[in-house]
């Protein structure tokens, strides 16, 4: 089978101007493609005329086009009534590692599968809006309908500091507020870390010191021998 891409295209809510494209390639390459507003497949490449010709003249497959050039019409309503529906973003915020930054941490707030696809994502720092140090992406398209974006906080923590995220999406009745909340763990890890570090230097302090005391021992006695 040849690979093909299918697109609909529409701009009114009862889909009377729908347009159904089906779009065949060979090695990555577009050979042809069939245009329900045309009405026939139409090749771009020597290869693709003459198998474009071949698929006009089949009467099974140009009746199969025309089905679901129908297909399309017949469901914009229903897609167009989807569309309409706001669908509210799932958030997620994280730290992850900064490389090459001149800061330690750095926080990412992501978004993910809203519509439609203007949103705002705003860092909060103490309550107030920063920008520095601060990158973001496009949204992006899921190939759904949906949008997913992405937004970065280089930063260097500092002791009871506040870091929020603000989105705004037309699917959420006031902007929403996510709180950044550094794990428990981390602290009580470096705390772990030093006490372990504490005691293994004392055990080296303390086996130093009785080597020391035995060398001594040692030396002493046998000066005493000497004379």
């Amino acid at each position: 089978s040849i690979p093909a891409t299918l697109v609909w295209m529409f701009t009114s809510p009862d889909g009377h101007d729908a347009m159904f494209v089906e779009q065949f390639y060979f090695n990555k390459m577009l050979e042809g493609q069939y245009n329900s507003s045309v009405g026939k497949v139409v090749g771009y490449t020597k290869n693709g005329i003459k198998v474009a010709d071949k698929l006009n003249r089949n009467e099974g497959f140009m009746k199969h086009q025309v089905w679901k050039s129908n297909l399309c019409k017949r469901n914009v309503p229903l897609i167009y009534d989807e569309l309409q529906n706001p669908v509210e973003p799932y958030v997620w915020l994280r730290s992850v590692d900064a490389a090459d930054s001149r800061h330690p941490s750095m926080l990412v707030c992501s978004a993910y599968n809203f519509y439609p696809k203007q949103i705002k994502l705003t860092w909060l720092r103490d309550g107030k809006q920063t920008t520095t140090d601060v990158t973001s992406t496009e949204e992006l398209p899921n190939g759904n309908w949906l949008y997913q974006i992405h937004s970065y906080l280089e930063y260097t923590p500092t002791p009871e500091e506040k870091i929020s995220c603000m989105v705004e999406h037309a699917s959420l009745m006031k902007p929403m507020i996510y709180d950044w909340e550094p794990s428990p763990d981390s602290g009580r890890d470096k705390i772990a870390v030093g006490a372990a570090g504490l005691l293994l230097g004392l055990v080296f302090s303390v086996a130093g010191l009785i080597y020391y005391k035995k060398k001594s021992s040692g030396e002493r006695f046998f000066l005493i021998n000497i004379k």
